[in-house]
């Protein structure tokens, strides 16, 4: 029998010689010489033995753990999950950090840094000996920052979402993370809750590890993650701290190791069909408008075409079958317990394009053949929808939003879908804070609230404060929404009638920067149209003006690179110079 090291020099390569059908990990541990030396003696202080080089597929685990990200402050224990898995699929997995985006505590804005947690990703993966990669995230910017880096390199790649919390529970009812959060918070300033009793609601809402417990940008792109096709089926809604959140890991681990020798890389899975897929499970869902952002900005490292006028056509056909908050009642434990993604897909059926290929190496019909929707009032059945066809995600246009904007039908009073007001206008969220409780404000039921410098450039990162809170003496007058337009994002966890993601945004001279208060706004659903009432003579000669205000933030480092290449809303904020698939050739030696 062949000694540990002699088997090892049987099956070490001279890299002139390796095939493309070799593992990518064996230009590094296949090497002979002082190269291949330093690359496998070093791993050895971690206590590998020989047989970890053995040309097995090395497998990464990319893990966006971190105590700074609450929802991802688990994923440790995941990874260990994942580990036994590819272990016990023969493959050697070798686990790495990359830097971790928490929605909560991040400022000015998580979304300021995914593009810089996706270019973490795309060159760790491409500068180490890996064959496959596993990606563990959780929190909003984390999947789709990910998913971004993943897509570029092209390795064989599977998603493990974290999974949402339990529910939240407050005097004996259900709460759901954030939508509970704007309800509770609009009630103290109304006079109608004790600041006593809101602070008791903190630690109810957040009862276990795990991501929010609504149907917000977490739970939205684990969800449409599923639909795409890029994690394993029924994953993405199982709570956190459920056992099975565990077990669909390490069930993860033994299949990247297949898919490595399947070469099923996300090139030969993604396609227009997913996207489109992703899209109307979104819609179904009444999911995250955030993942219009994050969908457009994943299918351009995909090299996908899509555009932001799909979010509306595709839909259309679409009801809303998912009764969670903010557009429903339950949340995200009792999607799970209903059945989750696979019973959203079942009940969507020819909407779909089932033939569309997963990580599963089967098809989206052939993983919900069997799956069952445990409860309908949860998952709604086709022929009893909670909401009509289109009742998700409309794609605005008009004089206000010349590359389009996006409001959440679902999440709006049916009453303000049609409406004209008088705009008030603030430059910045901070100066709407400020005034917002002012007795004399000059506002009104009918009035339009507009904060625009939110854009992707102007704040910079583009933060969630769309959700503007109503001012106080509409509050005391009993008024619940109102329309507020932005050229921000907010948390898909909110509520109301608000425009979105105007592009192109105020600071880089969109036409939101020549919107004056007193301007008369009609926003118009049905239409799709979002306009002001300004002639194109008036709109130039307030161009001439100069008014848009200087950038807000710090003019150097990061800031100074993501503004001078983010690309705007309607195209899914990425860096310029990242789109696209790059591939993951072997890096140059060195020694």
């Amino acid at each position: 029998m062949q000694s540990g090291q002699a088997m090892l020099r049987s099956n070490l390569v001279n890299p002139s010689e390796t095939s493309e059908a070799e593992r990518r990990s064996a230009a590094w541990f296949g090497l002979t010489g002082k190269l291949g030396f330093v690359h496998r003696s070093k791993m050895y202080n971690q206590g590998y033995s020989s047989s970890i080089f053995d040309g097995r597929p090395v497998i990464g685990i990319c893990n966006s753990w971190s105590e700074l990200a609450p929802c991802n402050a688990h994923l440790r224990q995941v990874a260990e999950a994942v580990k036994r898995g590819v272990l016990m699929a023969g493959g050697a997995p070798f686990e790495f950090p990359t830097i971790s985006l928490g929605e909560t505590l991040m400022r000015p804005s998580a979304m300021l840094f995914r593009n810089l947690m996706a270019m973490d990703v795309e060159e760790t993966l491409r500068a180490n000996p890996l064959d496959g990669v596993v990606l563990l995230g959780g929190c909003d910017k984390t999947v789709p920052a990910q998913l971004m880096g993943a897509l570029s390199v092209d390795l064989p790649t599977i998603m493990v979402t974290g999974g949402p919390m339990l529910n939240g529970k407050f005097r004996g009812q259900d709460a759901g993370s954030g939508t509970h959060v704007w309800q509770f918070s609009e009630e103290v300033r109304a006079g109608r809750m004790s600041q006593a009793d809101f602070a008791a609601a903190e630690a109810c809402l957040s009862r276990s590890a795990g991501h929010c417990t609504t149907m917000g940008t977490a739970s939205t792109m684990a969800c449409i993650t599923e639909a795409l096709g890029l994690s394993l089926p029924g994953s993405a809604a199982i709570p956190a701290v459920d056992a099975r959140r565990h077990n669909i890991a390490e069930q993860a681990g033994s299949r990247i190791v297949e898919m490595v020798n399947e070469q099923l890389s996300p090139s030969t899975i993604l396609d227009r069909r997913s996207f489109e897929n992703a899209i109307r499970v979104n819609a179904a869902l009444g999911g995250s408008t955030n993942a219009v952002v994050h969908l457009l900005a994943i299918a351009g490292r995909a090299e996908v075409p899509l555009e932001l006028a799909d979010f509306d056509s595709l839909a259309a056909e679409v009801p809303l079958l998912v009764n969670l908050l903010p557009s429903g009642s339950y949340l995200m434990e009792d999607f799970a317990y209903a059945g989750g993604v696979p019973a959203v897909l079942r009940e969507l059926g020819t909407i779909l394009h089932t033939e569309a290929r997963t990580v599963t190496g089967g098809s989206l019909g052939d993983n919900t053949a069997t799956a069952e929707n445990w409860n309908p009032d949860v998952v709604r059945p086709l022929a009893n929808p909670l909401g009509a066809p289109g009742s998700n995600t409309a794609v605005l246009h008009g004089n206000l939003a010349p590359d389009g904007a996006v409001l959440k039908i679902s999440a709006a009073a049916p009453e303000l879908l049609r409406h004209t007001g008088t705009a008030l206008v603030f430059d910045t969220i901070e100066e709407y804070h400020e005034r917002a409780d002012a007795p004399d404000l000059p506002v009104d039921a009918s009035t339009v609230l507009v904060v625009r410098n939110a854009g992707p450039s102007g704040y910079p990162g583009m933060p969630e404060i769309g959700n503007l809170a109503i001012p106080k003496k509409l509050l005391d007058a009993g008024i619940r929404d109102m329309v507020r337009i932005t050229d921000g994002r907010m948390s898909g966890t909110s509520y109301g009638t608000v425009v979105l993601h105007v592009a192109p945004e105020s600071a880089i001279g969109g036409p939101l920067a020549l919107l004056r208060s007193g301007d008369q706004v009609t926003l118009d659903v049905p239409a799709r149209r979002i306009d002001m009432d300004v002639s194109d003579e008036e709109l130039a000669r307030r161009a001439e003006e100069g008014s848009t205000p200087a950038m807000a933030g710090p003019d150097g480092g990061y800031t100074w690179l993501y503004r001078q290449h983010v690309r705007q809303a309607d195209t899914g904020a990425d860096f310029d110079f990242l789109v696209g698939r790059r591939g993951h050739p072997v890096p140059r030696r060195h020694l």
